[in-house]
């Protein structure tokens, strides 16, 4: 049995998805219930059960020897919340509880870290795991801190030989754009957010720059298409002597300019960018470059390629947004 936190999000119904065209399984999700929401993420799906988070932690006493693997996904993920409380009831106490029982009861234990915990970008974006070198990490906002929060206890608990989990990893995923990402709000990607506009003739407004490094729209992100996280989680589960804190990214960083670009070619229509101002809230905290460093990763085997930035984009209009049925 596999257990997904968060699994009726945007990233976990997309793993879910991955798991039934492989016939994986069988899997329980633990995620809150949202009418019309999240739950049509997961309407296509057949999974066992489905529990909500106050239920969890006695689910895993009553099934605790046919659980082999747990995918942490679930998490307050809005960079624009605020009350760091939240995030450290959610992103980082229950993380640790779940690696606790995962280690005391020899469950494998995925989870999603990141790539917010890199902060500015100044101190780079390597993803090596030493405590040493995530002291040096700076993220700009309380979700990224949250998630570094937990990679450094992790850092922390295996310097000192603490149990863990017999197979544990934490993934950095970079800009991911996919399918099922509709109830994210603000949140969503570009490409989500303007398809509909650009389709009937519209203009992508993009956010001025106030770094004189950086064009206005030439501000760079590591865009991943979301069924190559999912590649990467499938084939950590394939591997379970692989452990470890990895990126999820194309390492390939690409403009806003680019991603607006790109949409614009699958929907065939001309160009129309505007520029507006970015809000006074963000200017301070925002990053103007990411881009994962991929070697570790490629180093314990991973050697499937990424999609380009435009062949996913491209999928993304195509095989679901341009459908009536855009969920996958």
């Amino acid at each position: 049995m596999i257990l997904v936190t968060g699994g009726a999000g945007f990233i976990g119904s997309n793993l879910l998805a991955g798991f039934e065209e492989l016939s994986i399984g069988p899997i329980v999700v633990c995620d809150y219930k949202t009418a019309g929401g999240n739950c049509r993420n997961i309407s296509k799906r057949n999974i066992l059960d489905f529990i909500e988070p106050h239920d969890l932690f006695g689910f895993l006493e009553n099934y605790r020897r046919r659980i082999e693997v747990i995918f942490h996904l679930g998490a307050i993920s809005s960079t624009m919340e605020t009350d760091a409380h939240i995030f450290a009831e959610n992103n980082y106490k229950l993380s640790l509880n779940l690696w606790r029982w995962c280690a005391n009861a020899r469950v494998r234990f995925i989870y999603a870290s990141s790539a917010a915990t890199y902060g500015d970008g100044s101190k780079g974006f390597d993803d090596d795991r030493s405590l040493n070198s995530l002291s040096y990490l700076r993220p700009l906002n309380s979700y990224g801190r949250s998630k570094h929060l937990f990679d450094r206890r992790v850092s922390l608990q295996l310097e000192k030989g603490v149990s863990s989990p017999p197979q544990w990893s934490g993934l950095k995923f970079f800009n991911v754009y996919g399918p099922n990402e509709y109830h994210k709000g603000q949140q969503k990607s570009v490409i989500a957010t303007n398809y509909t506009k650009v389709a009937a003739g519209g203009a992508i407004q993009l956010f001025k720059s106030y770094d004189e490094n950086y064009r206005d729209g030439g501000q760079l992100r590591d865009f991943i298409w979301v069924e190559d996280c999912v590649r990467v989680m499938i084939w950590l589960l394939n591997n379970e002597c692989v452990s470890g804190l990895f990126n999820v990214g194309t390492g390939n960083a690409r403009s806003f300019a680019d991603l607006a670009n790109a949409l614009f070619l699958a929907l065939d229509v001309p160009p129309k960018i505007e520029y507006i101002e970015m809000p006074e809230s963000i200017r301070e905290r925002y990053q103007y470059f990411t881009q994962a460093r991929m070697e570790r990763l490629r180093a314990v085997g991973f050697v499937w390629p990424f999609t380009s930035l435009e062949n996913g984009v491209a999928r993304y209009v195509n095989e679901y947004l341009s459908q009536r049925d855009p969920y996958r």
